[in-house]
């Protein structure tokens, strides 16, 4: 075992030796030029050279064409994958200027393309509203792709410009002649930059489904030139058609959501929300059309108006006899599904890729449209208000009895006492960046994995059975469950929006380890569920994972391969001869010896884990929903039309 220990402990690198050589002065500065910085830090403009950065290419230039449809220009977006693996933008608005830029004495579309900060969004002449990466977005995609072709339809004319890797291969031509208007961007994403050039249909569909809720009116279409699969998007009831199909798996409280829009000076809000009888809270805000996962001013805002005017009308009809105490901002959003969206002219995000609104001013004119729009909506439909107010109160009892199972919890934890559960094999290491937790089904396998395991690094919890359904129960519920219990503690960071915090998390990975039959395909369900609903930072920082452990041995003499899907076992036993192998089939972890589940499943240097990431939030929360959630036609339509997509499933 002497080897896993040295994967588990690294040496800090030794300092390099200073040298007189060594000078710093003006011939030490590289100057990249045009778009060389986005080619040589491609993350920083589009966050990652992974899946998600390739994708967000796409969305770049939709995001401009949104922009003339947020002016009143266009009507009509088209996406295409192409055969080739390029992807495509059409769109019918004005066209990108192709005149000459008078500063820089080159056509403006020129300029759009190869310059960063150009563009027609900062002095608010041309885009009222605008998203987008700000000047950057579509130099940044021609930048990052292997090439790039642009086709503007404007006075009657087709003009046409080449580039390959955000260098003008041609300059701008008439190609022909048209009634129409518009811009039409096709791109080949550079695989010297991306890790995978392979754009997903259904990732992209999701993206631009959530666009045609938040402009109403505006068709948006995607066509996959491959698997020939399309989807048209068009939603005349915007936000408000967003919430019912958030909600369409969902028993809600009142049929039809409650929708105000009001303008604050160069602010529009537009809210659609809806309460249903579950337990979990679901708030998609955006601004200027751009997903801000991360909230910021205008959510902070909307919470605020939410929980005040609640609490107003509750202590105004004497709703509160039982419950002096008055409602918490948990307690009212719990069970909620709304959609926040705000336009503004002059949006300040922190980060480059707009995950959170900065602006101070945005909180209280959010909150203050939030007031008035609930405000009349409660004293116009008194019936829909109270019953509201009473899942509330039914929702701050049951905090009330979580807070103390909590607390309860908390005073086990092991940061405050040091008690750890009995359970847990914990790891020799303290630096939470080198230990990982394993959460492991049944004892049996638990016992397997405790001897195998490296003790330095790996810690063994071993759960007895299937833990509760969170998406069925309230939280003093969940809280009282022991499985439960016994991860909060080990994991350390708490939950909930008051207790979590990230810092005391005591391991970098939490790897999810189950059978690879029903019951651990539904265990691990469970457990997702669990840090989705509770714990979503862990998915959302790239902590939880899920371990593969092997389906097959195949054996023959002294040489045996592990084989992890039908296939690999075929083709092991072509190479192995067919004639005198043996085949073992694993039923469960629990059938391996500690070594063959070290060398399968646990050796870093050998194991494949999955990481479980989420991308798209209002996906995961459907299929969170349909799986877990009550309605049973859902879930069946869903097992049906993915039936055939599953493999290796154990009868």
């Amino acid at each position: 075992m002497a080897t896993k220990r040295k994967e588990a402990v690294k040496e800090a690198p030794k300092k390099p030796k200073r040298t007189a050589k060594a000078n710093y002065d003006a011939t030490s500065i590289t100057v990249l030029k045009g778009l060389d910085a986005v080619r040589k830090r491609p993350a920083m403009y589009i966050g990652s050279t992974g899946a998600r950065g390739l994708h967000h290419l796409v969305y770049e230039v939709v995001d401009n064409s949104i922009d003339e449809a947020l002016g009143g220009f266009c009507n009509k977006i088209v996406v295409t994958l192409h055969r080739d693996g390029s992807a495509s933008v059409m769109d019918d608005g004005r066209g990108i200027p192709v005149d000459k830029h008078p500063v820089q004495k080159r056509p403006a579309v020129e300029v759009v393309m190869t310059m960063l900060h150009a563009g027609g969004k900062f002095d608010h002449k041309a885009y009222r509203v605008s998203g987008g990466l700000h000047g950057v977005g579509v130099s940044v995609v021609n930048a990052l792709s292997e090439w790039l072709e642009v086709a503007i339809h404007q006075n009657g004319k087709i003009y046409k410009q080449e580039y390959d890797r955000g260098k003008i291969r041609t300059d701008l031509r008439v190609d022909g002649k048209t009634k129409l208007t518009g811009t039409h961007v096709r791109f080949q994403p550079d695989p010297e930059i991306f890790d995978t050039t392979e754009f997903s249909f259904d990732n992209l569909s999701q993206r631009l489904r959530e666009l045609a809720f938040l402009n109403k009116g505006v068709q948006i279409e995607i066509h996959d030139e491959k698997s020939e699969k399309n989807h048209v998007f068009k939603y005349e009831g915007g936000v408000i058609s967003f919430v019912k199909f958030l909600n369409e798996n969902k028993n809600t409280l009142h049929q039809k959501p409650i929708y105000f829009e009001r303008q604050r000076d160069d602010l529009r809000v537009e809210v659609a929300l809806q309460y249903n009888d579950g337990y979990a809270e679901n708030i998609f805000s955006f601004v200027n059309s751009i997903s801000t996962h991360e909230g910021g001013t205008h959510l902070i805002g909307f919470k605020a108006g939410l929980t005040k005017t609640l609490n107003s009308y509750g202590q105004k009809n004497n709703m509160f006899k039982n419950h002096k105490t008055g409602l918490s901002g948990d307690d009212v959003r719990e069970g909620l599904t709304a959609v926040l969206s705000v336009m503004m002219s002059n949006p300040q995000f922190e980060g480059q890729t707009k995950t959170k609104l900065g602006n101070s001013e945005v909180r209280g004119l959010v909150e203050s449209v939030v007031s008035e729009g609930l405000g009349e909506f409660f004293e116009e439909t008194p019936g829909v208000t109270k019953a509201i107010i009473n899942k509330c109160i039914v929702a701050a009892r049951s905090r009330d009895a979580a807070r103390k199972a909590r607390d309860l919890t908390r005073k086990r934890s092991a940061l405050e006492t040091g008690m750890l559960p009995g359970k847990l094999a914990d790891c020799s290491l303290t630096d939470p960046k080198l230990c990982e937790l394993y959460l492991v089904e049944g004892d049996s396998a638990g016992g397997s994995a405790k001897q195998g395991r490296d003790r330095q690094f790996q810690a063994i919890l071993p759960l007895r059975g299937k833990i509760i359904n969170v998406e069925k129960s309230p939280l003093d519920k969940v809280l009282s469950n022991e499985e439960i219990k016994m991860m909060i503690t080990a994991v350390g960071t708490g939950i909930g929006e008051e207790d979590f915090n990230p810092e005391k998390l005591r391991y970098d990975k939490i790897i999810i380890m189950t059978d690879a039959d029903i019951d651990g395909a539904h265990i691990r369900t469970l457990l997702l569920t669990f840090f989705y609903r509770h714990m979503p930072e862990l998915l959302k920082q790239g902590h939880v994972y899920i371990a593969q452990p092997p389906l097959y041995r195949v054996k023959k003499g002294k040489t045996e391969i592990y084989a992890y899907n039908d296939d690999e076992r075929d083709r092991a036993m072509e190479r192995l001869g067919r004639k005198g192998s043996m085949l073992q089939r694993y039923k469960g972890l629990g059938e391996m010896n500690p070594e063959q589940l070290w060398n399968t499943t646990m050796d870093p240097e050998r194991r494949t884990i999955l990481k479980v990431t989420l991308e798209d939030a209002v996906e995961a929360d459907r299929i969170f929903t349909i799986l877990m959630g009550d309605k049973v036609e859902p879930r069946r339509k869903f097992i049906e039309e993915n039936a055939k997509k599953v493999k290796n499933l154990d009868a």
